[in-house]
């Protein structure tokens, strides 16, 4: 392309670069690694007796229950938490999407940041700080290392906890725009979007509490699956 726009210029006479695009590769994609949903009982379970640092405990269980991407989870500042109205609004400047967002608190998602709070041996303005530079969010690599000490190497990473509740939520028939907007995506259709303004929140706050049930559940996965399925059939009127 630089090269036919160097000869409309009339910088230069021919393309050299013809026939490079048919010898390069084409960029595969390639997707985090996520567990099937049969397999939540078994990180419950190694979560709940994780023996690392507690903080990172709390950090991966709240990935978990929330699904915002890791980044977002890391940056995470307890001035962006409303514990009264249960919410935790992420500004647009820490967003992917430059769009600030709403993340729905469970009540299990409350209690662990009440946790995180308490066990804090210094106070900091981020929830998941570095251990000696306060100022500073935890390594990205903290998630991982965690998910790799608890026998999930390859297997999973914090960034496929989205793609673990997004499945598991659409499977449940939760509504999909709820869903899509719970996971801060962007509305693929322009013409859909400019008129699309409703952000889902009630039906979003009832399926955060209904997914975080589920996972507390999940040792029962059949069960847990059911009663799943049931709440997204019974979501209330507003």
């Amino acid at each position: 392309m630089v090269f036919d726009f160097a000869i409309g210029e009339g910088l230069c006479e021919s393309n050299i670069a013809t026939g490079i695009p048919s010898v390069l590769k084409p960029h595969t994609v390639k997707h985090h690694a996520s567990i099937d949903v049969s397999e939540i009982p078994e990180l419950i379970t190694k979560l709940e007796s994780y023996q690392g640092d507690e903080l990172t405990r709390i950090a991966v269980r709240l990935l978990l229950l929330t699904f915002v991407r890791t980044a977002e989870l890391r940056g995470a500042r307890w001035d962006e938490i409303n514990f009264s109205a249960r919410e935790w609004v992420i500004p647009a400047e820490r967003m992917k999407m430059r769009k600030a967002h709403t993340v729905p608190l469970s009540k299990q998602a409350v209690q662990l940041l009440h946790d995180a709070r308490n066990i804090a041996i210094r106070p900091s303005p981020l929830v998941f700080p570095q251990r000696n530079k306060l100022e500073k969010p935890m390594s990205e690599n903290t998630v991982l290392g965690a998910l790799y000490r608890m026998g999930f190497h390859g297997r999973a990473t914090g960034h496929g906890f989205r793609s673990l509740a997004s499945t598991t939520l659409n499977t449940a028939r939760f509504p999909s725009d709820a869903i899509e907007i719970q996971l801060a995506h962007t509305e693929s259709n322009s013409s859909r979007s400019a008129y699309n303004h409703a952000d889902w929140i009630f039906e979003r706050r009832f399926m955060m509490q209904a997914w975080a049930d589920f996972l507390d559940a999940a040792h029962d996965l059949p069960k847990a699956q059911a009663d799943l399925r049931k709440a997204a059939k019974n979501i209330p009127d507003e």
